[in-house]
Parts: structure tokens; C-alpha cells; sequence
């Protein structure tokens, strides 16, 4: 029997560069629901919007589809999924594909790959992807988090940092060309029992240091495997320009 797929999306509504964020209206229609309308093209057995806000159940209700008012003190986005698997009662199987609720862009053939990946390896918990940095500011960059795995794809460590460390690179300002530096998109599926768990784990001194949720699942010595995206990630709607370029993409017929 295939293992349930479910679909969360995590909107909050609080937002410091765009307040009611998932309200947004964009060309007539708010955030929210140009993310549902994707993610509903994965023909998940269920998805449902996870948020702190009655009126974003509102606005998801009123146009079909599934919100649950979820607690607004979670301290990272995976917590919030992981009340959500405990209210819905998903089996321990059952894969939760995180879908974030301002990345209506998100090619379908990224999620399909995330699922896979757990399918394929049995002793993962998480899996998420990344893609390769191809220029030094980008290394540099503390808001591009970066991860190095293992032979076998499973992620050794996640930072802000520019890992692995290259003196090459830092004495050149270039890439070293014989190091593979993977930039960390922040997509995942999760395994319902991990979410159970994941809750109740004490926050780790990596993860606070680095503000990366990831790393409690790392330091608790839960297995999180790592593959290249199929798809570049196209950019989430943070500021009023993302809006911009979302709404030309509309105009000239380019979405999907």
C-alpha cells in the first residue's frame, strides 16, 4: 500500500516586509489561494492551510478548500506542521509536503522529487534539495543557506556560513572549482512520525546559534536526505517587487 501524501501550507500572518501576507491581493486574488491553485496540481490525498489567523481560514474556506487555526507561539514552520499532523491524526507513514504559501511558482517536479526521495530511502525523516552557487557573493551570503551531504546524499550540516571552507576561495574571491557548494532551498516532506516527534525535541544550541530549524533534527541524530533540484526555484513573494514580477508573469501568460 503507497504511503498517503498530504500537502501543508504554512501561512502566517504577520510579515516584516509585507504585513497579511498571504492576503495580498494579487491581480484580484490574494496569495494564498495562487498557492493552493498550484499546489492542488500535486492530486495530493489532502491539503490543508495552516495558520494563526481567522481571517486567512476565512478567505481559504469561502473558496473550498481546507484551514485549521493553528497556535501563533510555534517557534519555526515545522512546528506549526507538526500540531497540524497531531490534530489531523495522519499516520506515522504518511508523507507531509511542506508547501510554503508565498511561493506559488514552486515547479511541480521539485515536490514530486521530494517525495520520491523519502520513497527511495526508508531511513530518512526529512528530505529537502538544493541547488548548486555558482558565484562567490552568493557563497558569501548569510541569507543563502548552505549545506554539505554525505556520498550517499544525507545532509552532514546546514549554515549561514560558507561551507565547506575553501582557503582557496577566500584568498581569490572566486569559486573553487573543485568544491560542489550547495545553496539549501527550503523545501521539504516530512514523515508524519517525525512531526509526532519533532515537537517534543529540545531545541538545539546549533540551531539557535545558526536560526536554522533543520539543525534540532540533526543534533537529535534524525537523517535528512538532500537532492539537487530538477527545477531552479523560482523567487518567493517577499516584497512588493516579487509582487511586480509575479503579476508580469501573469500578464504575459506564463504560468502554468
Amino acid at each position: 500500500m503507497n504511503d498517503q501524501v498530504v500537502i501543508c501550507l504554512p501561512a502566517r500572518y504577520q510579515s516584516s516586509r509585507l504585513p497579511g501576507k498571504p492576503l495580498l491581493e494579487i491581480a484580484g486574488k490574494p496569495l494564498i489561494l495562487w498557492a493552493l491553485e498550484s499546489a492542488s496540481q500535486l492530486n495530493a490525498e489532502q491539503m490543508i492551510v495552516a495558520t494563526d489567523d481567522q481571517r486567512i481560514v476565512n478567505i481559504v474556506e469561502a473558496n473550498g478548500y481546507e484551514a485549521l487555526m493553528t497556535s501563533p507561539n510555534h517557534f519555526s514552520g515545522t512546528d506549526r506542521l507538526a500540531e497540524v499532523a497531531e490534530l489531523m491524526k495522519w499516520s506515522d507513514k504518511t508523507i507531509v509536503i511542506n508547501y510554503q504559501g508565498d511561493e506559488p511558482l514552486t515547479p511541480k517536479e521539485n515536490i514530486q522529487q521530494l517525495v520520491q526521495a523519502l520513497k527511495d530511502n526508508p531511513k530518512a525523516s526529512i528530505a529537502t534539495l538544493y541547488q548548486n552557487i555558482t558565484s562567490f557573493e552568493s557563497l558569501i551570503n548569510q541569507n543563502n543557506v548552505k549545506l554539505v551531504t554525505d556520498k550517499n546524499d544525507y545532509a552532514l550540516y546546514f549554515s549561514r556560513a560558507a561551507i565547506p571552507f575553501s582557503r582557496t576561495t577566500f584568498v581569490n574571491d572566486e569559486l573553487d572549482p573543485s568544491v560542489n557548494y550547495k545553496h539549501h532551498i527550503g523545501l521539504y516532506a516530512y514523515r508524519a512520525k517525525f512531526l509526532k516527534e519533532f515537537s517534543q525535541l529540545q531545541s538545539s544550541d546549533l540551531e539557535k546559534t545558526e536560526s536554522l530549524e533543520q539543525l534540532r533534527a540533526l543534533s537529535h541524530g534524525y537523517k535528512i536526505i538532500a537532492k539537487k533540484a530538477k527545477q531552479n526555484m523560482p523567487h518567493g513573494i517577499d516584497t512588493l517587487e516579487d509582487v511586480k514580477r509575479f503579476e508580469d508573469l501573469l500578464t504575459r501568460g506564463q504560468l502554468g
